[in-house]
């Protein structure tokens, strides 16, 4: 299939780089022809960025990513278009410190200016590691050139003495029981050789697979893309695909702000509902809304996501893994059911040029123990449950099917940590005045107090309580947790403490309440001596004074609205800008 200029309803983007033969075009054509590609693939064909997040410091983006390019690349060519592979920055959950998260949106910034700034009509975005996701999903949507995602996939199930162990969520279980001395550190060591044993995300609905799921939810990744893992050889057929449809897209100028509406929006967060997925899709649809230009809130999280049932049984919320969410019928089941049941904006539009309801609507159900009936789903109300009140008046979030039932409503003593070193110098003190009745709170843990946002609220129970057999108490903090991880714990209060929020001045011995099923985070003060503390407030950590870090602490927005850098909302385009040469 050819290719000429005058097939195209309009001048590619790339031609004002490429096209004619004028001293300019010749300078920015003649130097790429280095490369060995010959004339006529200047011809006006649309060049495609293959925006890759491989790296080896990257475990989820590991080397099975090149293998994907080169699939993405061949359906490029089958299409009629120039594939260019383009290395962009890849933050790590696992490795970066202080958090990936801080990096979110400067991994978002320059994936923005990589596509803004070089010669590139459409783009796939090809990504795996938590923050990976979400950033290139942001800096597409900044630009709203022609996009589609494709996910690296999961790791194949972890296995520990013949069962199941999920990765993340089993290094967080076999930790507390190492402490409650139910597990040998010899044992814990064996049981890492099969965590993570083979390439891909984790094989949980941590927050990898959850934020595949989104993309897909989205309609910015093909049907069925979320669930295949790495190693399986449907994954690079998914590559070679999305690689021909991109060209497609291109020539219909189908864009991220054509699909990333706020009904797609409303879909993605039920779906995260349906499937258990993890408490940070709440900051990274925030962000990528706010990109687009849509209007997304908490609320909007509350109002889509109270009433929808989670119906995937997998860890942490359940008992199976990626790979048998695969087999089941994946992601598009999911979306099957919560069309059936009202709650799917079946019209809404996806990369394949379909509604998402043409997509789903003929698939089958492999398993329905993995993806259980709407009458027996793991939990009634799912979702993600938005808190509010005198401790978080912008709201806070908590995840109910990964919660105890019997903390949901709850009222205990505060023992308060003012930051992460205060709680791990603290915790394993047999003399900590705590038992299982009380509240864990951390502080200064929130997008400007870590800084960045780090996934460590999730607390780790004292030893003292963890002997008696108690797996869970009610945490909160202004910090986020890792989507694999489980407990009754309230997330992302808002305002921050580092910001000044009433958060700062939770002290010992303050009475919290928790009520999930009427929405309430109460602390127990009069509210004068609520409003004198405050007053009295100043910040007890010192500011970054230079570099990315003081850029991200002078200009980081709240997780109520996703924590994005303020002067990154919004979508600005893809301009061609004035040729410097």
């Amino acid at each position: 299939m050819s290719f000429k200029p005058a097939e195209w309803p309009r001048k590619l983007r790339s031609q004002s780089w490429y096209g004619g033969n004028s001293r300019d075009t010749i300078y920015h054509r003649g130097w790429l022809k280095n490369q060995g590609y010959p004339h006529d693939l200047f011809d006006g064909r649309p060049v495609i960025g293959v925006l890759n997040t491989w790296s080896e410091l990257t475990p989820c983006n590991g080397s099975h990513m090149k293998e994907l390019a080169e699939k993405v690349k061949a359906g490029i060519w089958e299409a009629g278009g120039f594939p260019v592979e383009v290395p962009v920055f890849s933050a790590s959950e696992n490795t970066y410190r202080p958090t990936a998260m801080m990096f979110r949106n400067l991994a978002a910034l320059a994936v923005e200016e990589t596509i803004r700034g070089q010669p590139i009509d459409g783009c796939v975005l090809l990504v795996g590691c938590d923050k990976t996701t979400p950033s290139l999903m942001m800096g597409a949507a900044s630009c709203d050139l022609p996009s589609i995602v494709v996910t690296g996939g999961p790791m194949l199930n972890g296995i520990y003495k013949n069962e199941r162990i999920g990765s993340g969520t089993h290094l967080w279980k076999f930790s507390e029981d190492v402490k409650a001395g139910k597990m040998t550190q010899e044992e814990f060591l064996e049981a890492e050789q099969g965590m993570s044993r083979s390439t891909g995300t984790c094989n949980t609905m941590g927050t990898a697979s959850t934020m595949a799921s989104m993309a897909e939810a989205l309609g910015m990744a093909l049907s069925g893309n979320a669930a295949i893992p790495a190693v399986d050889s449907r994954r690079r057929v998914m590559a070679q695909l999305s690689g021909r449809r991109i060209v497609q897209m291109v020539k219909d100028d189908l864009k991220p702000s054509d699909i990333m509406t706020k009904a797609a929006f409303e879909n993605a967060i039920r779906a995260n509902g349906a499937i258990g997925g993890s408490t940070n899709a709440v900051v990274h649809l925030l962000a990528m809304a706010g990109r687009v230009g849509i209007d997304l809130s908490l609320d909007d999280w509350d109002r889509c996501g109270r009433d929808v049932s989670t119906i995937v049984n997998l860890m942490p919320s359940g008992k199976y893994l990626m790979e048998e969410f695969f087999y089941a019928g994946g992601l598009p089941v999911v979306l099957k059911r919560l069309g059936e049941g009202g709650q799917l904006n079946k019209d809404a539009l996806t990369v394949s040029g379909e509604t998402i309801w043409n997509e789903v609507k003929d698939v089958v159900n492999h398993n329905e123990d993995v993806i259980l009936p709407v009458d027996k789903p793991l939990m009634e109300q799912g979702g993600i449950a938005v808190v509010r009140g005198n401790l978080a008046p912008k709201g806070a979030v908590l995840k109910p099917s990964a919660a105890t039932p019997a903390l949901l409503t709850h009222r205990g003593r505060a023992v308060v940590f003012e930051d992460i070193d205060d709680y791990k110098a603290k915790i394993n003190d047999e003399d900590l005045d705590i038992d299982e009745t009380c509240v864990m709170v951390m502080k200064n843990c929130g997008p400007k107090g870590y800084p960045g946002m780090a996934e460590v609220g999730n607390m780790g129970l004292p030893p003292k309580v963890l002997r008696k057999g108690i797996t869970d108490m009610v945490r909160i903090s202004d910090a986020r947790m890792s989507g694999t991880a489980y407990g009754t714990v309230v997330l992302h209060t808002s305002p921050e403490a580092a910001a000044g929020g009433p958060l700062a001045v939770v002290q010992n011995g303050d009475f919290i309440e928790l009520d999930v099923p009427n929405r309430r985070l109460h602390l127990d003060i009069p509210d004068d001596e609520l409003a004198a503390r405050l007053a009295a407030w100043a910040p007890a950590h010192e500011q970054a004074t230079g570099g990315y870090a003081w850029l991200h602490q002078a200009h980081v927005e709240g997780a109520d609205t996703g924590a994005d850098l303020d002067f990154l909302k919004g979508c600005r385009g893809a301009p061609v800008g004035k040729d410097s040469h």
